[in-house]
């Protein structure tokens, strides 16, 4: 695995196989007030925020987001630049979500040694894919899942583990298993989730979720609803949220 890789693309170390099962389990304290409600199932929270890509101690790369309401559904945007000795890469996404989240619609597009893009769109429990590749004719691809409740987990875009968090059950607590759909590297997979409980990161409280799957772990760290870092220890790398001035 290349060092762009490791750097740019946390989903691609989590999701790297598509024929083999993963885990994912998540825990941040939530009050009365920002509790999902599992009847109307709103689960969301607006947000708006920069993190940095870091590899080694080393800035390889950053990326700007916004979550929020568009409509009866919500948008979660991302762009993200990663450095490499090959040159500069820009990543763009979108994600069209329904509040139960359940996604609608996404598209991506890739710009640096090679173009790219790509449009999803789901309907029921499967995905219509149309990619775009530079030099060569649209594909189409349809994938199937167990479940409408897809998560879109994109490499170099780590807003989306923010969601992730939101969508699990806080009330049941446990292990929880939902599909998984990495749109840059046209990979379907499953994940679980586990809580590691309260930790203490730069003198705050915060929820460690630990990502395990059969050969990485990825911990995220939440305050409240907000993803503040994400960290593949075997990679040695880390995505660190700026803090707000």
């Amino acid at each position: 695995m290349t060092l762009e890789v490791l750097a740019a693309g946390l989903s691609m170390v989590l999701l790297d196989t598509p024929s083999q099962a993963r885990s994912l389990s998540s825990s941040a304290p939530f009050t009365e007030k920002n509790k999902p409600d599992n009847k109307t199932q709103a689960r969301f929270v607006a947000d708006k925020g920069k993190f940095r890509i870091m590899v080694s101690g080393q800035q390889v790369g950053k990326e700007e987001f916004e979550i929020g309401p568009n409509g009866s559904d919500w948008t979660a945007h991302g762009n993200a630049e990663i450095q490499s000795p090959q040159g500069n890469t820009h990543v763009n996404g979108t994600l069209t979500i329904h509040p139960d989240g359940t996604p609608a619609h996404y598209e991506w597009s890739t710009q640096g040694t090679k173009k790219a893009s790509s449009a999803i769109a789901f309907s029921g429990a499967s995905a219509t894919v149309e990619l775009h590749l530079e030099g060569a004719r649209p594909f189409t691809q349809q994938f199937t899942f167990t479940s409408p409740l897809v998560v879109v987990l994109d490499n170099n875009l780590y807003h989306q583990y923010a969601l992730l968090a939101r969508l699990y059950a806080w009330d049941k607590k446990g292990a929880q298993t939902f599909s998984v759909l990495v749109p840059q590297e046209m990979t379907p997979g499953t994940v679980t989730v586990d809580s590691m409980g309260e930790q203490e990161l730069s003198g705050k409280k915060v929820q460690e979720l630990r990502v395990r799957t059969e050969d990485n772990e990825i911990d995220l760290f939440l305050d409240g609803p907000k993803l503040m870092r994400v960290v593949a220890p075997a990679a040695n790398a880390e995505i660190i949220r700026e803090e707000s001035r």
